[in-house]
This record gives C-alpha cells, structure tokens and sequence, in this order.
C-alpha cells in the first residue's frame, strides 16, 4: 500500500520534473528536457517572489502563533474551575477544514458585506470600506489572521501538555529564594516549555511551508498576485497553465524550504533537552 499510494506518485513526479509535461497534451510525457525546468526556476522571478512571501507568511504565522499560543497556554493553566472546558473549547479552530476557514476569513474581510466593514462603519471609524482583500498588504494580514486563528491552538495545547509536566519543586524553591514571577518564567518555565515549543515549530512549519487552502479561498494568491505563496503559484502553474513538468520541479525545489526548518527546529529541539538534561 506505501508503495502505490506513495512511492509510486512520488517517482512520477519526479520523474516529470526533467519533462516538458503538458496536462493538455500527454505525447509531452516523454518528452526529456533534463535539467531546464530546475535552470528556468533561477531566472523565475515569480517563483523567487513567491518563495520570499513564503518565507515572510510562515515567520509572522509561527511567531505571532507561539507568542498567542504562550499567553493562552499560561492563562489557561491558572484557572482551576472549568478548566477542561476551556481545553476542549481551545481546540475548536483545529478542527476546521482550511477551506471552510478561507469562506469565513473570506466573508468576514469582504469589503461590501464583511463583518469587519460593517462593524468599522457602524461604529463611525472610518467612512468607506476598507479594501482587506484587495491592498497588498491587507490581504497579507487577512490570509495570516486567519492562519493564526485556525492554529494558535497547536501551539496552545503542547504548551500547556507541558506545563501539566512541569515539576513543582523547582518552582516553589525559586520562589522561596525569593525570585519574581519574570525571573520565575525566565529561568525556570520557559526552558522546560522549549521542546515542547520546538515540537509545535516543527509541525507548523511543515504546514506553513505548504499553505494553499486558506490562501486560494481568500485571495487566489491575488490580487495581481501579492498574495501568491509557493504552494499557489505551483498549482496555478500545474492546472491553470497546464505545465506539470515545470509545476512538479517548482514543488521539488520548494521541499528544500520544508526540508531546512525541519532540520533547524529539530537541531533546536535536541539543544533544548540536553539543556535540561545538563540541571
């Protein structure tokens, strides 16, 4: 089963990857180019704008996550009534589909029917709608906003997996040392909280990297292309224009991305638990 459903599309792909392979015509599938498509991809400015965006879109979202995900993991853990409840309802957002996400996120920044609009009108702060899908960089919030809403939850639930692990004597000892609540966090909290902080990086990066769902629904990577991301400009390439040759080998040259924040939060993960190790 690995091998047909994985394995076996895997090869193609690659495989295609050094063709001229056109959806449109499949006499193309045999038609070897070698490396062109991987030569073209230096000289395509699109791809490299896209790749950059990519990279812009996945540090915002991590950070902005782990920095919300952080603040709700420690108010969570201070309440002591309801506080499954609370647990249960954090996981929410996960559980939406993306796509189903983008129609909400897409519904709610509409500059003639949104609910953001028509609040920021009623309230009498601002006069004309405001073009969240339409300006460059507020469509970039928009698509981001929505990103972090839907996950902030992962990083949310890690953290507090973690904080439940946490032993108590160090802290209690700290304070009757008589270190404040910073120095206690500083010192204490957050270097036990790292690898579960870098496990979270670690899976979001994976999905950040390959972000299309939320970002095609919104925007369609418009408009005039502002929003384009790897994963958008790869199946706009692939169906759109029909060139899967070029499509697959854009996709294989987007895996490094996936491939380096792996390996940085990995390598980070490991410093963090022989951190520990060394108390």
């Amino acid at each position: 089963m690995i091998l047909v459903v994985v394995l076996l599309p895997l090869m193609f792909s690659f495989y295609t990857s050094f063709t001229n392979y056109r959806l449109i015509r499949p006499d193309t599938l045999w038609d070897w180019i070698g490396l062109r498509n991987y030569q073209r991809l230096l000289a395509d400015w699109d791809f490299w704008v896209a790749f950059g965006r990519t990279i812009l879109f996945l540090t915002v979202a991590l950070n902005l996550e782990l920095l919300f995900g952080l603040g709700l993991a420690l108010l969570v853990n201070k309440i002591t009534w309801g506080q499954r409840t609370l647990r249960t309802i954090m996981m929410f957002p996960m559980m939406f589909s993306p796509i189903l996400v983008g129609f909400q996120f897409k519904y709610v920044f509409n500059d003639t029917i949104g609910l953001v609009n028509n609040a920021l009108q009623s309230l009498g702060l601002t006069e004309f709608a405001i073009p969240f899908l339409v300006d460059r960089w507020l469509a970039f919030f928009s698509i981001s906003f929505a990103e972090i809403w839907m996950s902030t939850s992962i990083f949310a639930i890690l953290i507090l997996a973690g904080l439940f692990a946490m032993p108590k004597d160090p802290i209690e000892a700290a304070r009757v040392d008589g270190c404040s609540n910073w120095q206690v966090f500083r010192h204490i909290t957050l270097p036990f909280l790292m690898p579960f902080i870098f496990i979270a990086m670690t899976i979001r990066s994976l999905d950040v990297a390959r972000a299309y769902d939320v970002v095609d629904v919104m925007t369609g990577g418009g408009p005039a292309q502002r929003t384009e991301l790897l994963w958008t400009l790869i199946a706009r390439t692939a169906y759109d224009d029909a060139r899967m040759g070029r499509a697959n080998a854009m996709a294989y040259a987007s895996i490094l991305l996936s491939i380096f924040f792996t390996w940085y939060f990995f390598r980070k993960l490991m410093d963090a638990r022989k951190h520990l190790g060394a108390f």
